[in-house]
């Protein structure tokens, strides 16, 4: 018995197409709670500190708010637009959503997705590998939460063991930080590294305004980098 070619057609079609509408409602429902779901974290997150600040009283003043904006964003500014645009073709439309909403992109939901996709083998860029990213995604944002949730509910319980004399070191858990993402960068370039600690120093000793020393730190440190590349540029295509 022979199948009728336009027959097999007419099915494929509306196979394809059926396909496609539930993919489009997927896509439709991901981007109605992925929006919800984002706006009552934002708003989530602004609560506390202002009720801290205007109903509390505890407002530390707009100068090292501000302050800490810069520095922060003078760091990773540029990651908030680099980040969804490099990533979106991988996550798919569902799966930045839940990855930017629980954070650790690259080094919890990227893998993630990619082992669920090479789980179910999965061809990148098809429906197929799309869902099985969502659920990978969806499982490790999942399992972080609780793991973090564990430790916060926890932490202040195991505190109170902790010897006074250790605690009163938390204190430098900030700048400890800060310090390792210079090294984390210093150790590509120590040249470098070892110039803008020293523009740092020189900034942290000037009679500069609190407010602009993060600001006047990064600043500096960019225009030397970029006037020692540009040099190092030149004297490469000259030679």
């Amino acid at each position: 018995m022979s199948l009728n070619p336009e027959y097999v057609r007419e099915e494929a079609t509306k196979v394809e197409s059926d396909s496609l509408h539930t993919m489009s409602a997927f896509h439709q429902q991901s981007h109605f709670w992925g929006r919800l779901t984002l706006l009552f974290v934002i708003f989530a997150s602004l609560s506390l500190p202002m009720y801290l600040s205007f109903v509390l009283g505890a407002h530390p003043g707009w100068g090292p708010i501000v302050a800490g904006l810069i520095g922060y964003a003078a760091f990773i500014g540029i990651l908030w637009v680099v980040e969804p645009i490099t990533y979106f073709p991988v996550l798919g439309i569902a799966g930045t959503y839940i990855a930017f909403l629980s954070g650790n992109i690259a080094n919890l939901c990227l893998p993630c997705s990619s082992a669920a996709q090479k789980a179910v083998g999965a061809e990148p860029g098809t429906e197929k590998a799309e869902i099985a990213g969502v659920l990978g995604i969806a499982l490790a944002s999942l399992t972080n939460t609780v793991v973090i949730l564990l430790t916060v509910l926890g932490g202040t319980y195991v505190i109170g063991f902790i010897p006074e004399s250790i605690q009163a070191s938390f204190i430098f858990v900030l700048p400890a930080i800060f310090g390792a993402v210079l090294g984390q960068f210093a150790f590509k370039t120590p040249m470098y590294g070892v110039m803008t600690l020293i523009v740092g120093l020189l900034v942290f000793f000037s009679p500069i305004p609190s407010l602009l020393k993060i600001a006047s730190c990064v600043a500096i440190s960019i225009a030397i980098i970029y006037n020692l590349e540009k040099a190092k540029d030149k004297k490469t295509n000259a030679s």
